[in-house]
């Protein structure tokens, strides 16, 4: 049986948590490094539920957690003027990301999940890993990986020729709002069901989602907005500009936007979308943002340094496959530790791991494909 570890997983978001609580259940140590100063709850929107989340959340004892999700009856598609153009009855469940969030992190005992931590390299060699912080401190770790996302640290270490990300031209504006929130028709239209809409410049689509604390009971959930938009990059910088975050920042978390830009945002969906989704983005008083990148390594490991989810391989959102994906990483890591020797480990995680993000991001690239405006740029 391999020895003890000592592990820092850096990233506290949920692919971090999921690879950690694994970690923790199967006897080694480790401490999560989180940058944010509060923690990620309420950070998240709606994850499509998928077998790699069940199946992970049955490894880590929590079959409970499965159960707390939305079913969507029916998959439809409205035009312009809000009508049903097309209906598939296949159901589907939707899972709250901060559920899940809260729910992972009580895994680990506090002390273990350290806020307010961030990293400013990570460092290895063939017998260990050390991670650096900016006052100069450092630590050092049987084993370092890398959860900390789109603009992962850690991946500098894995492939220091190879680690930025490649914009496709368009981003994705969100919204979660109580249900209630939504009334008349929009509500009708739109609650119990996964909606879809295509336009000339806009692919949305919503659904709901359990409460924050996991409530599913109606007028307790929550609608999940997701609405892909049009950005160069040019235009990209100026909203971060104007949003008094870096021109290089990729995302706006709620709250970021300002208020007229939101005004604006609101018109827009007035103009563009079916009556039922430009209500839902009205109901919204703090949509976030996220802009689409791409990003594919030549390795997932190098010495003692593994990536994890996006920092490993960046999926685009359509695949809905994001969250699966890292949950994937993080079972594959867990199981091949608890069988092998270190170093073997990680070679086999890299050899088995990387051909399956590279299919999910080329699947991506190739869903994006039917969008008149995703083509990448």
């Amino acid at each position: 049986m391999p020895d003890r570890l000592d592990v820092a997983v850096v990233g506290g978001s949920i692919g971090g948590l999921f690879v950690a609580g694994l970690l923790d259940r199967a006897g080694h140590r480790v401490t999560v490094f989180e940058r944010s100063v509060h923690g990620l709850s309420r950070r998240g929107a709606g994850l499509v539920a998928q077998r790699e989340l069940f199946e992970l959340l049955h490894l880590v004892g929590r079959d409970d957690a499965a159960g707390v999700g939305v079913v969507a009856h029916e998959r439809i598609t409205l035009a312009r003027d809000d009508r049903i153009v097309h209906r598939d009855p296949s159901p589907q469940t939707q899972l709250s990301w901060d559920y899940l969030y809260e729910v992972l992190r009580s895994l680990l005992p506090p002390e273990r999940y350290r806020l307010s931590t961030p990293i400013q390299a990570v460092v290895s060699n063939e017998h260990d890993a050390t991670v650096r912080f900016p006052d100069g401190r450092h630590e050092r770790f049987d084993l370092v990986i890398g959860a900390d996302g789109l603009n992962s640290v850690t991946r500098v270490a894995v492939n220091p020729e190879q680690h930025t990300n490649s914009y496709a031209g368009y981003v994705t504006w969100r919204g979660l709002i109580p249900e209630g929130r939504l009334s008349g028709a929009a509500a009708s239209t739109l609650l119990e069901r996964f909606a879809f809409f295509n336009g000339p410049d806009a692919h949305m689509l919503g659904y709901l989602v359990p409460g924050p604390a996991g409530e599913v009971r109606p007028g307790s959930r929550r609608y999940n907005w997701v609405w892909y938009r049009p950005m160069t990059a040019r235009q990209l910088t100026a909203l971060m500009t104007r949003s008094g975050r870096s021109p290089a920042s990729a995302s706006l978390a709620p709250g970021q936007l300002p208020r007229a830009l939101r005004d604006d945002l609101v018109a827009d969906g007035l103009d563009e979308l079916p009556p039922s989704f430009a209500a839902a983005v009205e109901a919204e008083p703090r949509p976030f943002l996220q802009a689409i990148y791409d990003y594919v390594p030549r390795r997932m490991v190098k010495g003692r340094v593994a990536l994890l989810g996006d920092a490993a391989v960046m999926v685009r959102p359509h695949t809905a496959m994001g969250a699966a994906k890292a949950a994937g990483d993080a079972m594959a890591l867990a199981g091949l530790l608890s069988a092998l020797p270190l170093s073997e480990a990680l070679a086999r995680y890299d050899d088995e791991r990387l051909p399956v993000g590279r299919a999910i991001s080329e699947y991506g690239v190739r869903l994006a494909g039917s969008l008149p405006f995703a083509h990448d740029r």
